[in-house]
């Protein structure tokens, strides 16, 4: 027997705080070392933070990263394990993404990242160079500190593997992984049994069962060892790194680290016998084949030993059941940790939230008393730092500490019922009862005194006073006096968040926080600068269908019953007056439902479709419910109003990003926002395919059914698609 005792993990890193990043890579590692690990995995470019971004353009980066890493190597952290470290390298004229391999106080080999991840959310390319150079390796000159500090002047730098006395080790950086032709199976065919994966990987919602399917394909059919680290909470942005550090033995996973935790340090420590992964590959003939005529991977010489004889005092790893969590999970602790850690690095004394009573702001508010749910089960595990910042936020004095978590939110939650008298009792009832739920200090307003102000001066000033249009009002009246209730809830929020705390004599101020989905972005169904502006969003990437389910769940497994009522309640913006025959409603002011939107959504980011091809897809998709003129009409309608309020996207506050159709203009989803709102080529080019079709209808098959995608149908791979929540991953 070969045994092998690993160690990976989940690190809390902050972009640019090196302070905090090195501390947690010391902890992890002192982990490690205690359990006996000899091999220990960091996350992706943990020593800068994987989010820097344009900082990484600018050379004190580089140069603090040398610093902490002379720090780690002078010291006695790296005696007897072998580290992989993460952090950006200038060679010559060009920056790479690399792994540093270290052991006994020196630096062994570099790996630079060879395939970069640079769509969606990542933009790696716009910072570092993907290494081109795989026939060898070359030797990278130290920088003239860390040489005299290590006695080492040059190392081997470049794509190859560490040939130790008794096994071969060899990095694979995140994004190869998912490659066409990734490097674990050239890798393998040259003998190393041991692949390290450092990865920067954020949550979306349903993607992690294709993360570790990645790492169970990787070595089921060729054998190995697959180790994998990752961040773990929100390192600056609007990205939350979900962890679930893992290792998997041929093709079994044998641990699995949390997905969502507000630790700082998780240490997954698994133990291996190399063993196996000969024999299995041994045991496969195509292997042998291959291996015996493959293209060879340049090695560095270790001369280490990492394994153990048979030993009965090592107990080996055993396959276990990958644990998952349902999407209503996800929701509640993705977000919570997020707004934990944008709390506690902010400097700011809590939320205050514009509570409507409706399902979006009611769930923000159910993500916030999650929170504190959080807070006060970690505590009572024993986690001091969490402890530490709980205290200082909730200005906790003599040797108190959060032992309940109403308590908790009544400290750092604000919720600010805003009622007009377009304003239901339902929707203000609800309101109160849920902050009570959550513990939350709840006001309850009247906004009707400041919106008469505001139409007084309007009509000092021009002489007419606008009238809703139920009551005879234009169009633009309508929209105007919606408008003018929205905005002043805005400047009431921010208004109270700074100055609650001072009438309440507390230090400091309160984040405000949104509440508008990734539907009503996409359909522009906000009102610019009205409560969707806040300083953080995080329900802002989820869809109205996932937010419905979340509140379902909530009810139940958070303690919120009244949310089972509010869930129930038809979606309303409550910005028109009721009367007996007409009561504002989302769906209809949007012309579309949620479920129609996610759709599209899907379409337009995901499949990249433009109004014709979305028309053809649809037409598949719905082609048994409507003509091909009433989906026309539906694809117009919607890039119609998707392109009026495009412009909205480039104020959407900053949110937790979730939704792989989100049209966050940031980074994510990168499109003009000036659009001929017409579209009079390409619909003119659809209302001709409609006409040549002259009223056929399109061959489905018999299982095809407007909304129904778990047959297919006929519909094809784009159409099926538009409806699964899981595309797009």
């Amino acid at each position: 027997m070969r045994l092998l005792k690993v160690a990976t993990c989940n690190l809390n890193q902050w972009a640019m705080d090196f302070d905090c990043n090195i501390k947690n890579i010391k902890e992890s590692i002192a982990k490690a070392k205690e359990a006996g690990a000899v091999i220990r995995l960091g996350p992706e470019l943990e020593i800068t933070g994987y989010g820097c971004e344009d900082h990484f353009l600018e050379l004190d980066t580089v140069t603090h990263a040398w610093e902490c890493l002379k720090e780690l190597l002078v010291g006695d952290w790296t005696d007897g394990i072998l580290c992989s470290f993460g952090m950006p390298v200038i060679k010559g004229s060009e920056r790479y993404n690399c792994q540093i391999l270290c052991m006994n106080r020196k630096i062994i080999m570099i790996r630079p990242k060879m395939w970069l991840a640079n769509d969606g959310n990542y933009r790696e390319l716009r910072w570092f160079t993907a290494w081109k150079q795989k026939d060898q390796l070359v030797e990278f000159q130290l920088p003239g500190d860390v040489s005299e500090a290590l006695s080492q002047e040059s190392v081997p730098f470049g794509y190859g593997y560490i040939q130790f006395l008794d096994t071969a080790v060899a990095a694979e950086v995140c994004e190869e992984l998912f490659a066409p032709v990734p490097p674990h199976a050239e890798l393998a065919l040259n003998g190393v049994e041991v692949f390290l994966n450092a990865s920067g990987s954020h949550h979306q919602l349903r993607k992690l069962d294709i993360r570790l399917r990645a790492f169970i394909g990787a070595t089921h059919t060729r054998g190995g060892v697959y180790i994998y680290s990752n961040q773990q909470g929100c390192d600056g942005g609007r990205l939350y790194y979900d962890g679930c550090a893992s290792v998997v033995v041929n093709g079994d996973l044998v641990a699995q680290g949390s997905q969502f935790s507000l630790n700082d340090v998780e240490v997954v420590i698994a133990q291996i016998d190399l063993e196996a992964v000969a024999s299995l590959r041994g045991s496969i003939s195509s292997f042998q084949e291959q291996a015996s005529c493959k293209n060879r991977v340049p090695s560095v010489q270790a001369p280490y030993n990492l394994c153990q004889s048979f030993n009965l005092k090592m107990c080996l790893s055993s396959p276990l059941k990958i644990k998952y969590h349902s999407p209503e999970e996800e929701i509640a602790f993705g977000p919570a940790c997020w707004l934990w850690d944008y709390l506690r690095r902010s400097g700011a004394s809590g939320f205050l939230l514009p509570l409507s009573g409706g399902a979006d702001s009611s769930s923000v508010a159910a993500i916030v008393g999650c929170m504190c749910q959080l807070v006060v089960k970690d505590i009572a595990n024993g986690d001091e730092q969490v402890k530490a910042d709980a205290i200082r936020i909730g200005q906790y004095t003599d040797g108190q500490y959060p032992t309940d978590s109403r308590e908790f939110a009544r400290r750092v939650f604000y919720t600010v019922f805003m009622g007009s008298e377009n304003s239901s009792e339902s929707t203000k009832s609800r309101a109160k009862v849920l902050a009570d739920e959550i513990g939350a200090w709840h006001l309850d307003i009247s906004i009707d005194g400041v919106i008469s102000a505001l139409l007084t001066l309007f009509q000092a000033v021009t002489g007419k006073r606008p009238r809703y249009k139920i009551d005879g009002g234009s169009n633009a009246e309508n929209l105007g006096l919606q408008n003018i209730q929205a905005r002043i809830r805005m400047v009431l929020a921010f208004m109270f968040a700074s100055l609650l705390p001072w009438v309440h004599n507390k230090p400091g101020f309160y984040l405000v926080l949104g509440s508008s989905n990734v539907d009503e972005g996409l359909r522009g169904y906000l009102t610019k600068y009205d409560c969707s502006s806040a300083d953080i969003n995080p329900i802002g990437s989820i869809s109205k269908q996932d937010l419905r389910a979340f509140l379902r769940w909530a009810a139940t497994h958070l303690g919120y019953a009244s949310l089972a009522d509010i869930e129930a309640a038809p979606p309303t913006a409550e910005l028109e007056p009721i009367r007996s025959n007409y009561s504002q409603l989302d769906e209809v002011d949007m012309g579309m439902t949620y479920e129609e939107l996610s759709v599209y959504g899907r379409l337009r980011k995901i499949f990249r479709c433009g109004p014709m091809s979305m028309f053809k897809n649809l037409c598949y998709r719905w082609g048994a419910k409507l003509t091909p003129q009433e989906v026309a009409e539906k694809v117009k309608h919607f890039f119609k109003y998707y392109s009026i309020n495009r412009h909205k996207m480039t104020t959407l506050t900053p949110s937790y990003h979730a939704e792989s159709y989100s049209p966050e203009d940031n980074r994510f989803d990168l499109r003009q926002f000036l659009y001929n709102v017409r579209w009079p080529y390409q619909f003119r080019k659809i209302d001709e395919l409609v006409k040549e079709l002259d009223g056929d209808r399109v061959h489905l098959g018999e299982s095809s059914n407007l909304g129904d995608s778990s047959h297919g149908g006929g519909m094809g791979v784009v159409a099926a698609g538009s409806g699964n929540p899981n595309v797009g991953l």
